[in-house]
């Protein structure tokens, strides 16, 4: 068999292998869409290749000629949230460079929505009701599996705060982490794989220092109103009340710029629509991404994302 044929039957094979977890997939992205339909979200869809991606400390976007593309839809959909609009979601694309192994790909599917008048604790139990809801609808039961353990989304969610989770977990505090630069490291090493076991786990009160688009903690300056979720140690979901203050978000994104440019990575321009539009006034506001094919690999049990893509990169 010449290797062309034997590439093509290999590949054959695996997706004939896959038609069980891509049906669930079909079945899940039903069942979100239901969800949302059902309490009053419009479905919206915002440009995947962009002029300015989102400046964050950790995140690299993939270039596409003179532009990039999106590493999040979160600045197109919140233009749409300064404009009025009250409830919205969007399930797509999104590229991240560099980005690949169990848990990534450089091209992965984000499931996002967005409230104005709303908090991260509204958004909590958004999540809370749509995670019980797609599991019992997938799956006819109330459990996850990651990594070979199970975890019952109908049973009461554990809360931590990042700085109990560092003080419980790590060997050093928050603040000495932040400040010898280790708060990724520590976090995923030491922390992220001793949370969501048995039960999601939402991580909550984040140091503002590495949370650029969320709001700070009435009284809290350095904490932000801002939490990520759990299944036994892989993060799914990141949410947050929004920060709406247009000069402070400006300048959030120029230390970002600084940083990036220190470290010799790239910099890219500064969204100025989205700084318009929060200029002219935004609501309170709150939202989150979940990485839809992580919640299939928690529905389905699988062990990685190539498992639940059909063609992964």
């Amino acid at each position: 068999m010449e290797p062309s044929s034997q590439s093509a039957a290999a590949e054959r094979g695996r997706l004939a292998s896959q038609r069980s977890v891509l049906a669930l997939r079909a079945r899940a992205m039903a069942a979100l869409h239901r969800f949302f339909q059902a309490r009053d979200f419009l479905h919206v869809e915002t440009p995947v290749r962009v002029m300015a991606p989102a400046l964050e400390d950790y995140i690299d976007a993939e270039p596409s000629g003179a532009a990039w593309l999106r590493t999040s839809p979160e600045l197109h959909m919140k233009r749409l949230l300064a404009a009025g609009y009250e409830r919205l979601y969007q399930v797509g694309p999104c590229f991240r460079h560099g980005e690949r192994g169990q848990r990534h790909q450089p091209e992965f599917a984000m499931l996002e929505w967005y409230r104005l008048r709303a908090d991260w604790r509204d958004i909590l139990g958004d999540t809370v009701a749509l995670l019980r809801e797609v599991t019992r609808e997938v799956t006819g039961g109330s459990l996850c599996r990651v990594r070979g353990v199970a975890i019952d989304v109908d049973a009461p969610w554990s809360e931590i705060t990042v700085d109990e989770a560092f003080a419980r977990y790590a060997d050093t505090s928050l603040d000495a982490a932040l400040a010898a630069g280790r708060f990724e490291e520590v976090l995923v090493a030491q922390v992220e794989p001793r949370l969501g076991l048995g039960v999601p786990t939402v991580l909550s009160e984040y140091p503002l220092a590495c949370s650029g688009l969320s709001r700070p903690i009435p009284g809290r300056p350095d904490r932000v109103e801002r939490w990520e979720l759990y299944l036994a140690g892989m993060e799914l979901g990141n949410a947050c009340s929004e920060l709406v203050d247009a000069a402070e978000q400006r300048r959030r994104f120029a230390a970002c710029a600084a940083l990036r440019r220190a470290d010799g990575r790239a910099v890219y321009p500064l969204d100025e629509a989205f700084l318009g539009a929060l200029d002219l006034g935004m609501p309170p506001a709150a939202g989150i991404a979940i990485g839809l094919d992580r919640l299939v690999m928690a529905l389905a049990g699988a062990a990685s994302i190539d498992e639940v893509i059909a063609f992964p990169a």
